[in-house]
């Protein structure tokens, strides 16, 4: 229940720490979802899927980076519009491709193999948590200790820092913002390429109009929450994965499916009433200046 929303969470800390606020991760992860079953049919190779998707979500991000840093359009209408043409387009292509409606399914299809880790998966209540998940869930958290010692350790990662902060200064140290900028934008892209992957080949080899069901937008807070801090990230997305599989739990009770699957987003409600993320705060007056 974690990674798809840590995987796009860290992809949402990137572009935030660039000063690019992506409200597109919802059509992100839809698109890696869908193109993971689309690699996952046509080569039949469950790894060649996983990295069909991740570039295929990587060119899509790129044409986001394009419009709204090249073409100077606004940035929360651009990430807004292409959620739309996710959401559209894949539901055009799924009918398309496989003549079906809703969702497509393939019962010889091969999903994310699990990795059972030694004498760990032996060990009460632990084992159960840790061992048995497929490889890009230890990669989501692999990925979190990287970026947090590359944005804060590596000059690279200070260079990073500095253009979302102040972009004028790092232009006048000979720092290119624009490339730095687009290099956070296709990273995200390629994050969200492997959440959507993970969700429909690592948690279900399936995949359904809309299946993402507002994960995207859980990142998004999740990132904002975790103040775009790769560990501070974790540690929201941890919480929010939790609700989300505590509702899946409370359907077990007999207790009504809208009240369940309401309990993820009421916790969201409750993070962003009493957290306010800092750098989006700045983020909206520098354009609210500019204006």
């Amino acid at each position: 229940m974690v990674t798809p929303i840590l995987l796009a969470a860290l992809g949402g800390a990137l572009c935030a720490r660039v000063g690019f606020f992506n409200v597109a991760l919802e059509g992100m992860i839809l698109t890696g979802a869908f193109t993971a079953i689309v690699g996952n049919h046509f080569f039949g190779n469950v790894w060649l899927a996983v990295l069909f998707a991740a570039g295929c979500v990587t060119l899509f991000s790129w044409l986001l980076a394009f419009i709204s840093l090249h073409l100077k359009a606004n940035e929360i209408i651009v990430g807004i519009s292409f959620n739309f043409l996710a959401a559209g387009l894949t539901t055009f292509t799924l009918r398309a491709l496989f003549d079906v409606k809703g969702a497509y399914y393939d019962k010889n299809m091969t999903g994310l193999p699990t990795w059972n880790i030694p004498e760990v998966q032996d060990i009460p209540v632990l084992g159960g948590i840790i061992s048995g998940h497929s490889p890009l869930v230890y990669l989501a958290f692999l990925l979190a200790a990287v970026m947090q010692y590359y944005l804060f350790k590596t000059k690279s990662g200070f260079r990073l820092l500095a253009s979302g902060e102040n972009p004028v200064a790092a232009q006048s140290l000979g720092i290119k913002v624009r490339r730095i900028q687009y290099g956070a934008i296709l990273a995200s892209g390629l994050l969200c390429g492997l959440a959507g992957a993970q969700l429909s080949l690592g948690q279900v080899t399936m995949f359904s109009e809309g299946m993402t069901g507002g994960r995207g937008f859980i990142a998004l807070v999740a990132t904002m929450l975790g103040q775009n801090n790769p560990l501070g990230v974790v540690a929201s997305s941890l919480l929010f994965g939790f609700m989300d599989a505590i509702s899946i739990r409370l359907q077990g009770f007999s207790l009504p499916t809208h009240f369940t699957l309401m309990l993820p987003f009421v916790v969201t409600l409750i993070a962003m009433f009493f957290f306010k993320d800092k750098s989006y705060l700045q983020h909206s007056n520098k354009i609210n200046g500019r204006s």
